[in-house]
């Protein structure tokens, strides 16, 4: 009796605090546990060029939506790789949902999707947009458009998705906003007040940019009573959990424990968790149509999980896979081999899990006569590569050699045959070859007008094709060419830096493959060819080309006890040598005075033993031999 007393004087006193003292709850604690609808669900993504500030506003959404701490706050928030705080380039795309309450009351819930701005990562950009209904168009108020602008606009036009554009960095001295604003009218036909002025480093039009987001993309389209299906945007491999898939939710809804069914590897799971990203992954009970997350289902085997995939229902099957993705076409080639023979198998599963959540580069074994065992890996560029090779030393503690780039080409045997040559090292002898066909892309650079004529030599140089020119303004211009790709992946772009002062930006697309007068250029040790060392080059350019490696690598091959040559060969005709000389002891030194044939008999007993030395030694190529090319 006295306990049933207490009971109820405490539930007294506890509803006579609440009246007295209201208790406000937390905003967090009631968004997780309020389920959202549809309608107020927006997926969206931010595109820009590089630098122009996409991971800054994405910053500040976070910040004005209260979705980080000021404590857990930091510039880039949402570049968590090492690799991309220091370069200060997004690589990865990033996900991350928020809160926002609107003007008009309602909550929503955003996922927003931070992308890449290099042209090398552009697969990044295409894969995000295909979870999106929206697009928020980041546009520098002093450089105004650049290529990549235009480039992601194109893509996210061919999503059919509703553009936003915003015009950051106004409150810069060197702001132009009178012609950034024309040059986005002349895009995309935006009026002046459907652009938003914005400084994201300020945070000024922030909230203008979320009513906008609320305002204008429309909500997810999915069918909520429809058999569940989700696409694979994205994947990461952790050791404890194994395979973590990023998804967005077409059609229906997944709940944890759920049997799933992956439609393209034909391999069936049950769900041990699922949720969404705050941005750190949070667990949540369900997934419903539209929403983007993760979901764990126990994968273990990095195969069975491809980027664009279906999951469904293994009970409540769906009966066609959504079109996913279209695969990449890698445009760079290079060797990777490991400095440690025996770290061979480490580097395969080293490759095997970055592949997993970078389906945009491919690998396989190959075999090198003077680096050994490794693998023939293509990318989507050279930064594509550099990143690739940094991550594999980085975070798998691995010591690679890299071969010189190259491009892959479609060559037309005497039998008819078409083969796609990847390594020039399996280019077949010139007598068995019809054609040799090059890649060629379409490029994109707007540059101020003062700078055209240095371009158009610099293009020229590059074998590169005019197709025209368009002013943007009075002081910029468009200029558009056609390039093989392989006058233009090494160093071309900071050529085109240099010459425009920093100034003029490039985009470009494969195109096709077209014939053309290329040959193949060996390297020769003392007569024996380098496989790693051998290049493809157009014929006018192939006695140049080999006179700057041989002389490029004496200065890096170390002298030995005999004469080295180093020769450049087309086919069997040397068109260039140089010859590390050899290091020389003084045998005679010991001999003063007497028979002038005492010091022959020396001479020429060491010439004989360097004659035999040079017969079966072996020179060791030192990585600096490879770094040279990328000199040249």
């Amino acid at each position: 009796m006295l306990g049933l007393l207490n009971a109820c004087l405490t539930n007294i006193l506890i509803l006579l605090a609440g009246s007295m003292f209201p208790i406000k709850l937390s905003n967090r604690g009631s968004r997780d546990c309020s389920s959202m609808k549809q309608k107020n669900v927006r997926n969206f993504s931010i595109i820009a060029h590089i630098d122009h500030g996409k991971s800054t506003l994405a910053d500040r959404i976070l910040e004005m939506t209260d979705s980080v701490t000021n404590r857990e706050m930091r510039e880039q928030f949402l570049d968590s790789m090492d690799l991309e705080r220091e370069r200060g380039i997004t690589i990865k795309a990033q996900a991350v949902r928020v809160f926002y309450k609107a003007n008009d009351g309602d909550t929503y819930h955003l996922n927003l999707i931070d992308t890449p701005g290099h042209v090398d990562f552009t697969y990044e950009v295409s894969r995000s947009l295909a979870a999106c209904e929206g697009a928020v168009l980041v546009v520098d108020a002093a450089q105004g458009v650049e290529a990549q602008t235009v480039a992601n606009l194109y893509k996210a036009i061919e999503q059919n998705l509703e553009i936003i554009p915003v015009l950051n960095k106004i409150d810069l001295p060197n702001a132009d906003l009178e012609s950034a604003i024309h040059q986005i009218h002349e895009l995309i036909g935006s009026t002046e007040e459907e652009i938003i002025h914005a400084s994201a480093k300020t945070g000024l039009g922030v909230r203008e940019i979320l009513e906008a987001i609320v305002k204008r993309i429309p909500p997810p389209q999915g069918d909520p009573d429809a058999p569940p299906r989700a696409l694979v945007i994205d994947s990461i491999f952790n050791m404890f959990r194994g395979v973590i898939a990023y998804v967005r939710i077409i059609d229906g809804s997944f709940a944890k424990g759920d049997p799933v069914y992956l439609m393209a590897a034909d391999e069936k799971y049950e769900i041990e968790e699922l949720g969404i990203f705050t941005p750190k992954m949070k667990p949540v009970e369900r997934l419903e149509t539209g929403e983007v997350g993760y979901i764990i289902a126990g994968i273990r085997d990095i195969s069975d999980l491809h980027i664009g995939d279906t999951i469904t229902h293994l009970k409540n099957r769906a009966s066609k896979p959504l079109p996913g993705y279209q695969n990449p076409k890698s445009m760079v080639f290079c060797g990777l081999y490991p400095v440690n023979p025996d770290d061979f198998e480490v580097l395969r599963a080293s490759l095997e899990k970055l592949r997993l959540n970078d389906s945009s580069f491919h690998f396989e074994p190959e075999t090198s006569a003077a680096l050994g065992f490794g693998f023939r890996c293509g990318f989507l560029g050279m930064l594509h590569m550099e990143v690739i090779q940094e991550r594999l030393e980085r975070e798998f503690n691995l010591s690679l050699i890299t071969t010189a780039p190259n491009v892959s080409y479609e060559v037309v045997t005497n039998k008819g045959e078409l083969i796609l040559v990847e390594n020039p090292t399996d280019l077949p002898p010139p007598n068995h070859l019809q054609e040799i066909r090059e890649p060629y892309i379409e490029a994109t650079v707007i540059t101020a007008t003062e700078y055209i004529g240095g371009i158009m030599k610099l293009s020229m140089d590059r074998r590169g094709i005019d197709k025209g020119m368009e002013y943007l303004s009075t002081d910029r211009v468009l200029m558009r060419y056609e390039f093989p790709l392989s006058e233009v992946i090494l160093d071309f772009y900071d050529k085109l830096k240099s010459i425009s002062r920093g100034y003029a930006s490039f985009d470009y697309e494969f195109m096709d493959y077209r014939p053309g007068p290329l040959v193949k250029l060996d390297l020769l040790l003392n007569g024996n060819p380098v496989d790693a060392l051998s290049v493809i080059v157009h014929r006018d350019k192939a006695y140049n080309k080999g006179k700057s490696l041989t002389e490029k690598l004496r200065e890096v091959v170390p002298r030995q006890q005999y004469d080295v040559a180093i020769q450049a060969a087309v086919g069997s005709k040397i068109i260039a040598r140089e010859t590390v000389k050899a290091l020389r002891k003084n045998v005679i030194a010991k001999c003063y005075g007497g028979d002038i044939t005492r010091k022959r008999k020396l001479l020429e007993r060491q010439r004989e033993g360097k004659r035999r030395l040079k017969n079966i030694g072996n020179i060791e190529i030192p990585q600096e031999a490879f770094m040279a090319i990328l000199d040249i």
